[in-house]
């Protein structure tokens, strides 16, 4: 982990989002698919936490060596004001963070999943999948055309790729999970990668689960600190025989997490909670240990 003040080098848009690219080369360098930076936003008590943002690329060689881009949809005041940054302004950046993604060890065929701008990262992952010589299919869902995040891009790095939009407007009318069943029938499917909002993430986990594929999810929750210290991004996980479960933080131990193991009933509050939850504390299975960061 490293802070540094970055130079903003370009910040375009993109759809309906800003594409912001840093010069940050030690953070370039150490980046993996799944990490994010967190950003601190100049001003008020409005703006006392850093923002978190997933890595969408992370540049080490050619002519954009050293750089790193983030991709933000402007709403609130932080945000807002990171849309309006303009070349040569400078950053204080904390990155990168969190746990990458893992990749399959054997040559496998991977289908990655993205909703919005949440699909920012899987762009990442797509370039290092295929340079590990697995096959690559995407499945790219926003709720409109102006909100599907780079599909041009998609077709260069995917082998097959399909677009959904809930109003029709490109692509398939529907959403991705929509477009799952065929789309893993198609690729043959043996890992699936997903990035989006969390009520995507967990259609698409319990749709792995019920077929027994992997899938990993990069979760979007709430990272006051983005150092493991605070427990807000805490994400219930359930235990592999069922009976127990603990939180886990989405800035240390994720944001990417086993989407079977992630406790969605608790988590996300829809349903009355299925699993079995142990009586004593003793019953718990601890997480591995791990130690907050500082700086």
């Amino acid at each position: 982990m490293i802070r540094t003040r970055c130079e903003v080098l370009s910040n375009r848009r993109t759809g309906a989002y800003h594409s912001i690219t840093l010069v940050a080369p030690d953070v370039a360098d150490k980046a993996r698919p799944g990490q994010f930076v967190e950003i601190a936003v100049p001003g008020g008590r409005d703006f006392l936490l850093r923002r978190p943002f997933s890595i969408h690329q992370a540049s080490r060689r050619g002519g954009w060596a050293g750089t790193l881009e983030i991709v933000l949809e402007a709403g609130g005041p932080g945000t807002a004001w990171l849309a309006g940054v303009k070349t040569h302004d400078v950053l204080d950046v904390i990155g990168p963070l969190g746990r990458p993604f893992s990749y399959p060890a054997e040559l496998t065929s991977c289908l990655l999943v993205g909703g919005g701008y949440g699909a920012a990262p899987i762009y990442f992952l797509a370039e290092e999948l295929r340079a590990r010589n697995k096959s690559v299919s995407m499945i790219l869902g926003a709720r409109d055309h102006e909100r599907v995040f780079k599909p041009i891009e998609g077709k260069r790095l995917a082998d097959s790729v399909v677009v959904t939009t809930e109003d029709g407007s490109m692509g398939e009318r529907g959403r991705v999970t929509d477009a799952l069943p065929a789309a893993v029938a198609r690729t043959g499917a043996q890992v699936v990668y997903a990035c989006g909002p969390n009520a995507m993430l967990r259609a698409v986990a319990e749709y792995c689960l019920s077929r027994g594929i992997p899938c990993q999810v990069a979760v979007e929750e709430m990272m006051a600190c983005g150092l493991g210290v605070c427990w807000t991004c805490a994400v219930p996980m359930i235990a592999k025989d069922g009976r127990g479960w603990w939180n886990m933080r989405a800035c240390l131990e994720g944001p990417v997490f086993n989407g079977a193991r992630i406790w969605w009933d608790r988590w996300l509050g829809e349903r009355e909670p299925e699993v079995r939850k142990p009586e004593v504390a003793e019953d718990l299975p601890e997480p591995q240990p791990v130690e907050a960061r500082t700086w």
